[in-house]
């Protein structure tokens, strides 16, 4: 085993969390929600994506499979795990995965909670994507990168808005956090 990367992931919708459960606050509706019951991943919430898709747009080294070896959920966490049981060309397998298709929502309140992984290689990161690509493919489409973090500085994490300028040309937006000396790359989240 290469290493293993254990990760509370709920992201685009107004969840509740493993390691902690809040109702909705005042007014606000909870309307999706995943707290990693059972023993397998919820595929009426999540779907995997399979593949290299030529390094993904960040050189990717990994094969995604659907493998339970690479995803799997136990005691409230989905566990994502980077292996050394390549396919192919590819040295490595982890996991992808995504709620495109089977959950959307454009306004609201986003939380989940993450713990990522320390070492080279490693890049977890948890964003958004738009359901419909009204203004074209990215970067016009638009992307939220909630949270990134880079395993080889594992006390830095950062968010990113990416988008396109007027001449269609892609541009940035980038917030970086440093967290305290000796503090963990634990991230909750509240957007």
């Amino acid at each position: 085993m290469f290493t293993r990367s254990i990760a509370k992931l709920t992201v685009l919708a107004i969840i509740s969390a493993a390691g902690f459960s809040a109702p909705a606050q005042g007014s606000w509706k909870l309307v999706w929600s995943d707290t990693f019951d059972g023993t397998f991943l919820n595929t009426n919430h999540w779907s995997f994506e399979t593949g290299n898709n030529d390094g993904w747009g960040n050189n990717e080294l990994e094969y995604y499979t659907d493998n339970s070896q690479n995803a799997c959920v136990s005691n409230g966490i989905l566990h994502i795990v980077a292996r050394t049981n390549g396919v192919g060309k590819f040295k490595y397998t982890s996991a992808r995965i995504k709620s495109a298709g089977l959950f959307s929502k454009q306004y609201g309140r986003f939380e989940f909670r993450a713990k990522f992984p320390p070492g080279k290689g490693f890049w977890p990161a948890i964003w958004l994507m738009p359901e419909n690509s009204v203004y074209g493919g990215w970067p016009s489409c638009g992307e939220i990168d909630i949270v990134e973090n880079k395993g080889d500085y594992p006390a830095v994490v950062q968010g990113t808005i990416h988008y396109a300028g007027a001449d269609g040309q892609g541009l940035q937006s980038t917030g970086i956090y440093t967290f305290p000396v000796g503090g963990q790359c634990e991230y909750v989240s509240h957007l």
